[in-house]
């Protein structure tokens, strides 16, 4: 089994050699580790240049600035392994708990895993509290609509058979990603699992970039890809439990 982390990186000059450091320290040895920089203005770039190509299998630039959604939509079409999970570049996330999040994916019980932040007695750093009020509150609505029980839907940490996210027609270029994507996959009929996770939250000041308005935005995206998409669903075949894809499941 070979996973393929996907590190979307904007302006990350101070962590993302960690980061790449923590992946390649991850429990899970038969790593493909993807970057793509979104156009980086902080020095970010040159010591991807200089420093940490040639210790991932690849790095993709963008030549202009287009958000993290454009830069997974990017990550996702490079990837080659059999499973594929997102990871931050910001240390808010560990890696050692990869095998937590792949578990029930490489069990067969599973399409796709949702790491939730809510659902462990794990550490978690204490930040904004109106952060976790829109968070739940997002999910909420999402849940709403996708007829899912998730506890985390805005999570970063979100792993997937290729099959299934190299089937998926990805539109949002910024945070909206996440309210899509669990729309697409619900409408998939995917099998959807949630594990808990570590959270190490950062201040603005240290970094953060997701703001109010990408609030307004999911709640758009929301309505917008579970009211208005119209996926053609997975099938699983009855023997293997596998699920089966075509070239036609595509999500528009």
């Amino acid at each position: 089994m070979k996973l393929s982390v996907v590190i979307p990186c904007y302006n990350e000059l101070g962590t993302i050699g960690r980061v790449v450091q923590a992946v390649k320290a991850s429990p899970v040895k038969d790593l493909e580790i993807i970057i793509v920089d979104d156009c980086s203005t902080d020095g970010t770039r040159d010591l991807l240049h200089s420093a940490i190509e040639a210790q991932v299998d690849q790095v993709i630039y963008h030549p202009k600035n287009r958000g993290k959604g454009a830069a997974l939509r990017t990550g996702f079409a490079a990837a080659t392994g059999d499973i594929v999970v997102v990871q931050d570049a910001d240390l808010e996330y560990d890696p050692q708990e990869f095998p937590d999040l792949i578990a029930p994916i490489l069990a067969g019980k599973a399409d796709v895993v949702f790491g939730s932040r809510f659902a462990s007695g794990r550490p978690h750093r204490v930040v904004y509290y109106w952060h976790m009020v829109g968070n739940k509150f997002l999910t909420t609505l999402s849940n709403m609509f996708t007829n899912i029980n998730l506890s985390d839907m805005e999570t970063c940490y979100k792993a997937f058979r290729r099959e299934v996210i190299q089937s998926i027609r990805i539109e949002e270029n910024r945070f909206g990603f996440e309210p899509e994507i669990t729309a697409k996959v619900a409408k998939m009929g995917c099998r959807i699992y949630e594990v808990g996770i570590s959270y190490y939250g950062r201040t603005y000041k240290e970094g953060k970039k997701i703001g109010w308005k990408d609030g307004f935005r999911a709640i758009y995206c929301i309505l917008k890809y579970n009211l208005f998409s119209k996926p053609r669903p997975i099938e699983i075949d009855p023997f293997s439990g596998r699920t089966l894809y075509d070239s036609q499941t595509l999500l528009k």
